[in-house]
């Protein structure tokens, strides 16, 4: 039967709204993809104490300028979405907590093994105030580097350049551990699980630094170690050994931290390129330094082996830079990552209404960088250096992410690779309707058996329409406390809405929520 005329023009428009109605629900999936905020996501700052780049601002603040520095800094990370730090603790072979291995840190007091005067232990004080606000704490440590100066006179006599410079090498105007040495690998870790054992820090964190990044012409001087230290390397294999040597304490390190806190993380953040395509068909299509060639970091290797809980490539460049181009850094990193939590570094600090690079000074580039990585299942959240551009709030990015990206909270991803058993539940969850507010309360529950099942923060659910725990919307606080106290609206016409809690443990796994209780507002 043949169609009338008619019919195939109704035809011809049914099947073009079909095609338009398809075209415009794939876009708005693709704007929603990009501006949706995830319920995990890592929302990070770096805060660096070497050469007082964040914390503290200077040598010699006195415990309580130095303390009121530091919430005032958590505050301003707070307010704007952040839910982790990253804070080093090892800048130069020192520390900024009470140690009886390495001396207390010149950037902290001024003095290289002055204890801050009246004493307190900046690390647990920083993790107390972190964790009271919800914010997971990182120690960061640099393996390597003892002093970046050599001309540096003041070193106390308990630093390692005094006790043992046999362990040393220098290379350029710093000095450095030689990385070949069982003794540089056994000291490190000793640092490293001393601060694991007796603080309650949430990670372990290593930045890019490893072997140093190269002086044209000047190798690094390890060849006597070479000498004595070869392990079966034959002699033209250097390169390789270096290599060997990091991952030698990278597993020694992964291994211990799993061995006493199973809970306790351990991330790497690398040098944004892990080789280039040029030098390696597995590389990525850039042109510069690499971790591999250049630092004898092979991340690739530790994701692969699962020596690392999680990966920050530290993308400090624009979208469409030549060189080393962001997107394609973003979605290499996403491919290769091995199912390794993959977050971001984000070069926050780069951001400079006088910046010669056009992308960093109209103040839109970091969020450019956000949507990108929204769009890349494999990315998890990101990791901005450093604290202090939250401070500057340069161009008004700290609105940029108040207003989209973290306009609601987000809990830390899970790592169901190291746990996936939920927390029990809260129990005796109340309500009790005063005058002026209304008080909610819980209980803990005590089933746990070990510390990395029992509640440690609780998320507060708030409804006014659909319950719906998997919306971030919905989250109306992450607290520590087991009760809040809300505010009733003066306003007339009182609103009814429901509340449930839910409880988090200490890798984020998410208990059963209560029962959703109706409350007058």
């Amino acid at each position: 039967m043949r169609s009338k005329p008619d019919d195939i023009k109704r035809m011809k428009k049914e099947s073009l709204r079909l095609v338009l109605t398809a075209l415009l629900l794939t876009l708005a999936a693709a704007t929603w993809a990009r501006t949706v905020n995830p319920k995990h996501e890592m929302r990070a700052a770096w805060i660096a104490s070497v050469e007082n780049i964040d914390w503290p601002s200077t040598k010699g603040l006195t415990p309580e300028q130095q303390r009121q520095e530091f919430i005032k800094m958590i505050d301003q990370l707070k307010d704007v979405g952040i839910n982790a730090v990253i804070v080093q603790v090892r800048p130069c072979a020192d520390a900024l907590y009470s140690s009886s291995i390495e001396p207390w840190s010149m950037y902290l007091t001024g003095k290289q093994g002055l204890a801050p005067n009246p004493y307190y232990d900046p690390l647990k004080f920083m993790i107390d105030e972190c964790h009271k606000r919800c914010i997971e704490f990182h120690a960061w440590f640099n393996p390597y580097r003892t002093i970046k100066d050599t001309t540096y006179k003041d070193i106390d006599s308990t630093h390692i350049i005094k006790q043992h410079p046999e362990w040393l090498v220098t290379y350029g105007n710093q000095r450095y551990f030689d990385p070949a040495l069982p003794q540089t690998r056994e000291h490190v870790l000793k640092v490293i699980m001393d601060v694991v054992n007796r603080y309650d820090v949430d990670g372990v964190h290593f930045d890019d630094y490893f072997y140093p990044y190269k002086i044209k012409g000047v190798d690094f001087p390890d060849s006597a170690s070479f000498a004595a230290y070869p392990r079966g390397f034959a002699s033209d294999q250097k390169e390789a050994w270096r290599r060997d040597n990091v991952n030698l304490i990278i597993k020694a390190i992964r291994d211990s931290i799993r061995a006493a806190k199973p809970f306790v993380k351990f991330g790497i953040s690398p040098f944004g390129i892990w080789r280039n395509k040029a030098s390696d068909p597995r590389g990525s299509e850039t042109n510069g330094g690499s971790n591999y060639d250049d630092l004898y970091a092979d991340i690739l290797h530790w994701m692969q082996n699962r020596w690392i809980d999680y990966v920050v490539p530290q993308l400090y460049w624009h979208i469409g830079l030549k060189v080393a181009d962001y997107k394609t850094l973003a979605q290499w990193w996403s491919k290769n990552s091995n199912g390794t939590p993959l977050y971001i570094g984000q070069g926050y600090y780069r951001v400079d209404p006088q910046s010669k690079t056009k992308e960093w000074a109209d103040g839109k580039e970091i969020s450019r960088q956000l949507e990108l990585n929204r769009t890349i299942p494999e990315i998890e959240g990101s990791i901005f250096f450093s604290a202090k551009s939250f401070l500057n709030n340069s161009l008004n990015v700290n609105e940029q992410l108040k207003k989209q990206y973290y306009r609601y909270p987000a809990i830390v991803p899970q790592m169901r690779f190291i746990d996936s058993l939920p927390p029990a539940a809260p129990v005796h969850f109340t309500v009790k309707d005063r005058k002026k507010n209304v008080r909610l309360s819980w209980t803990v529950s005590d089933t746990a058996s070990s510390e990395m099942d029992r509640a440690r923060y609780f998320v507060v659910y708030r409804f006014s329409d659909k319950v719906d725990y998997s919306n971030p919307a919905n989250i109306y606080t992450i607290t520590r406390d087991t009760s809040i106290i809300l505010k009733k609206n003066k306003k007339k016409g009182k609103k009814h809405v429901r509340f449930s809690i839910t409880a988090l443990d200490r890798l984020y796994n998410e208990s059963k929520p209560t029962k959703a209780v109706t409350v007058s507002m």
